[in-house]
């Protein structure tokens, strides 16, 4: 019972045995008490100077004979202070790790890109789920919804435009390039005022659906089967993006 005891203290085996020989002999020599434990003297010397370290064990040098004595058992009390100690100046290392480390990391100038694939069969039900998140984002950066937006993703995804413009714009305004066709023609007489749709006139240069929403950039594929979207959020790459279609919008006609 006291060997289980003392292994929760830290306590190994040998330190234990030593340990015990030591307090049921009072004082020996670490030669008698090698004999007593049957361990060998080499490792009767090593254990006994971890068992002086926990501060359970002296040593006496005062005669001819070294030998080792035990501290009384209420010294094991020390274990737990030397413990506390150690605890609380590993607690300030951390704190003051801590915040060099946060130090660096605002340093740092770039974030990790976080990017989703959406199939097509998740395709609508992500729209209408992030609507509400791209709102906020745009709101947050004090910017529009831009981009380029293919003839395809009308055709194909006309309610979801519908329901964004009646239910969830939130007064946001919408700047997107288009291509020319009856699809664009007929939801642009929708007359939704945020929705500001610009036709390209020359060679289209885009082949999937392109929204800069904040700090959102969203590409989808609708030109082909199976549809699939991309969503990178990432503030850097979104800025840079915004950047490119407001040049682009301010130079058309």
């Amino acid at each position: 019972m006291i060997n289980e005891k003392l292994k929760k203290l830290g306590f190994t085996d040998k330190e234990i045995e030593v340990y015990l020989g030591i307090l049921k002999n009072g004082k020996i020599t670490p030669a008698d008490l090698a004999s007593y434990t049957k361990i060998n003297r080499t490792t009767v010397y090593s254990v006994a100077k971890e068992l002086v370290k926990k501060g359970v064990v002296a040593e006496d040098l005062s005669g001819a004979s070294a030998y080792l004595v035990a501290l009384p058992p209420e010294d094991l009390e020390n274990l737990v202070l030397k413990q506390e100690k150690e605890i609380k100046e590993k607690k300030k290392v951390i704190d003051q790790t801590v915040k060099e480390l946060k130090k660096i990391a605002s340093e740092v100038r770039y974030s990790v890109p976080k990017v989703r694939f959406i199939p097509e069969e998740d395709l609508e039900t992500f729209l209408y789920k992030q609507s509400p998140v791209w709102n906020e984002s745009i709101k947050k950066n004090k910017s529009e919804w831009l981009g380029f937006q293919d003839e395809h993703f009308v055709d194909y995804y006309g309610p979801w435009i519908d329901w964004y413009w009646e239910n969830s714009s939130e007064g946001n305004t919408l700047k997107l390039f288009s291509t020319p066709s009856n699809i664009e023609k007929a939801m642009s007489e929708k007359k939704y005022p945020g929705r500001k749709i610009k036709i390209l006139k020359r060679k289209n240069p885009f082949t999937a659906t392109t929204w800069i929403n904040g700090d959102y950039i969203i590409m989808i594929v609708t030109d082909q089967r199976p549809h699939y979207a991309i969503e990178i959020h990432n503030p850097v790459l979104a800025e840079n993006f915004r950047q490119v279609f407001k040049i682009m919008w301010e130079q058309s006609k």
